[in-house]
This record gives structure tokens, C-alpha cells and sequence, in this order.
């Protein structure tokens, strides 16, 4: 008897519950929270992470292209910035990444694992949009001011 009372109890509220409309996360955000989730991230890899426009639409798959770009490329076996540039940008469809050094006249040399880390830490703070942000380290001298915005 107390089962059923139980299971009955249940059914109803399930009913209620597709009966009344609630919030819902679309597939497509859903799944960057996964991966965003299922990535370690170091607050401390970044200073100065500033959120330009939340509403900016800047497309996941174009980020991750764009940060690659850096440099002229840094994808597949590709593990640091080379050539020492001044500054450099990547960008891919909604996405484009600005870097500069913090001191006048260092070069970047900034590696993949740790501009990653800069990048997932900047966006730990702004999920969404653009944003600005210094990633500590990966310069000949000082740190690197970046931003992420859409073109």
C-alpha cells in the first residue's frame, strides 16, 4: 500500500513537472559547459580579466581556432610561439585573439599549455562575450595583455 501511494505521488509530480514551463539550457551552451567543465583551471594563470560585452557572439569552435592562430599557428605539434614576435593576433570567424607584451620592446613567447591556461582561466571569469585580460608570463620580459573579441 505504501509503495503505491508512493509511486502515485510520483507519477503526479512528473506530470506537473512537464506541465509547467521551466528553464532550459540550449544543447549547444550545455555542451561548452561540459568541456569548459571537464578542463583544469589555474585563477591565478591570469590578472586583469575585464568582461567588454557579454552579449558579443563568439562561436566556441572559432575561439579554439583562434587560439591556435596565435603566431601564425601553434596547432598539432606546434608547442610555443616562435619567431619572437612584438605582437600577434589569430583569428577565425567570430573570434579574434589580440596579444601584446606588457614591457615595451619584449617578444612572445608565450606555449600552447600555458596560453590554454590563460584563456580558460580569462573565461572562468567571463563565460560569454569578449573580454580583455593579462596572462602572466609568456613574454622575453613581463607578462601578456590580451583580448578576445569578435571582429
Amino acid at each position: 500500500m505504501f509503495v503505491t501511494n508512493v509511486a502515485s505521488s510520483f507519477l503526479v509530480l512528473c506530470r506537473l513537472a512537464v506541465a509547467f514551463p521551466h528553464p532550459s539550457v540550449p544543447q549547444a551552451n550545455s555542451d561548452i559547459l561540459i568541456i569548459r567543465a571537464s578542463e583544469e583551471v589555474n585563477p591565478n594563470a591570469v590578472t586583469d580579466t575585464t568582461c567588454l560585452n557579454l552579449d558579443a557572439a563568439i562561436d566556441f569552435h572559432d575561439q579554439n581556432v583562434a587560439t591556435l592562430s596565435i603566431c601564425g599557428g601553434i596547432q598539432g605539434a606546434t608547442e610555443k610561439c616562435g619567431g619572437a614576435p612584438t605582437s600577434t593576433t589569430g583569428q577565425s570567424g567570430t573570434a579574434k585573439f589580440t596579444l601584446n607584451p606588457t614591457v615595451a620592446g619584449a617578444t612572445i613567447n608565450v606555449s600552447k599549455g600555458r596560453w590554454e591556461g590563460c584563456i580558460r582561466a580569462a573565461r572562468a571569469v567571463c563565460p560569454t562575450g569578449s573580454f580583455k585580460s593579462v596572462c602572466k608570463g609568456g613574454a622575453s620580459e613581463g607578462d601578456i595583455a590580451f583580448t578576445l573579441d569578435n571582429p
